[in-house]
């Protein structure tokens, strides 16, 4: 039986130790091991994480995957845009 609970979800990337790096140390997400294949979880609050796995034919989601609510956008993507991030506008 399934069991709403526990229901988690996930996206692909083509490298999870890229992604960890982005995530912990750019983001400040908590990130940790899944102990399954390469596979990372990412802990975003509220519940469930959020896996990341390694796909060899990954390609970038053309939609938005995750979202960040800020309370001052032009504030968060100038700290963003010091840490490495290019936005595009």
């Amino acid at each position: 039986m399934l069991i709403p609970a526990d229901a988690f979800h996930g996206f692909s990337v083509d490298d999870t130790e890229a992604a960890r790096a982005f995530y912990a140390d750019v983001l400040g997400v908590e990130v940790t091991d899944a102990e399954m294949g390469g596979i990372i979880r990412l802990h975003l609050g509220g519940g469930a994480p959020t896996i990341v796995y390694p796909k060899a034919d990954h390609v970038p989601a053309s939609f938005t995957i995750l979202n960040f609510p800020v309370a001052d956008v032009e504030a968060t993507v100038d700290e963003l845009t010091a840490r490495g991030v290019a936005f595009e506008r």
